[in-house]
Formats: C-alpha cells, structure tokens, sequence
C-alpha cells in the first residue's frame, strides 16, 4: 500500500499537466479558427486571398460608418470581433490535400461548433459547409468551408450575436 501511494504522488504532477493541457485545449478551441497552418498553400496557389481583420481594425471601420442610414450597419459591425478569409485557387486538381482540409475541420469538431448548413455535388465534387460556435443561446462565431477540386476557401467570423425573436 505504501508503495502504490509513492506512486501516485510521483504521478500526480503528469495528471495535473494532463488536466491543465486539457482544458488549455477546450478553451483554444473557440469561434477564432487557426488558420495559418495553411500559409504554405500560397506557393501552390495560382491565386491567392487573406483577409486579417482584427477587433481593433473592425472598431476602426465601424467609425466610417457614422451617418443616420448606416446605423444598422454600423451595429453589426460593432459586435463582431474579426474576419478572416483564407481562399486558395490552383491551376490543376489535387494541389491540396484532404489532410490539408482536415487541420480545419479537426477545430469545427468541438462541442461548441455546429454544422449548420452542408451542400455537397458529387457531379463537380464541391462541397460547402457553414458552421455556428455557440456559447448558449448566443453565436460567437460562423464558419463557412467551401471546398472545390480546385479551390478551397475558408471564412471566419467572431464575435458574439444573440438569437432574437
């Protein structure tokens, strides 16, 4: 007995870094996608979009926005925390990978995303996907993939919205 208590105890600061690294993980899996991994698709690419648009960028262009028709737009613009758009177009079928796909769709799998839309062709082989983060009754984040034999796009809303009546 006192041999499996030294055990345990020996053992107790590798669960601790196994509970903290899962929650670090749970929590990294929220409405921001990572998207980076896929920056070297750009060499592949015979076109090419990347879109960056911050919190502070979008309070930035939410301030252009000032006049009394643009008040709607203006209050959208407000909540929402960044855009990010990644689109990749090539020359010839197969210059990505389904793996290449997958590092997106392994972050969609969270309990806090949903697939909300799905639209697939197996005539053109195009597929598009829209998925919501919800955090309550409240949206945090849209995710929308299209991916076609010879483009793949992702787009990347964040901020928060309720579901109104």
């Amino acid at each position: 007995m006192k041999h499996l208590f030294q055990i345990t105890w020996k053992l107790a600061p590798v669960f601790l870094l196994l509970l903290v690294g899962s929650a670090v993980t749970a929590f990294g899996q929220g409405p921001k996608l990572q998207m980076d991994q896929l920056d070297f698709l750009a060499n592949k690419a015979s076109d090419t979009v990347d879109v960056k648009l911050d919190e502070r960028l979008m309070a930035t262009t939410a301030k252009f926005f000032s006049g009394k028709d643009d008040a709607d737009i203006k209050e959208v613009l407000k909540g929402i925390k960044g855009i990010y758009v990644k689109s990749f177009t090539f020359e010839k079928v197969g210059e990505y990978s389904p793996a290449d796909v997958d590092s997106i769709m392994s972050q969609l799998r969270g309990s806090t995303w949903s697939k909300v839309v799905s639209v697939k062709s197996r005539k053109d082989g195009e597929n598009v996907e829209v998925y919501l983060n919800m955090l309550g009754d409240q949206i945090t984040g849209l995710a929308v993939l299209s991916i076609e034999p010879k483009e793949f796009t992702i787009v990347n809303i964040v901020g928060p919205s309720t579901l109104r009546n």
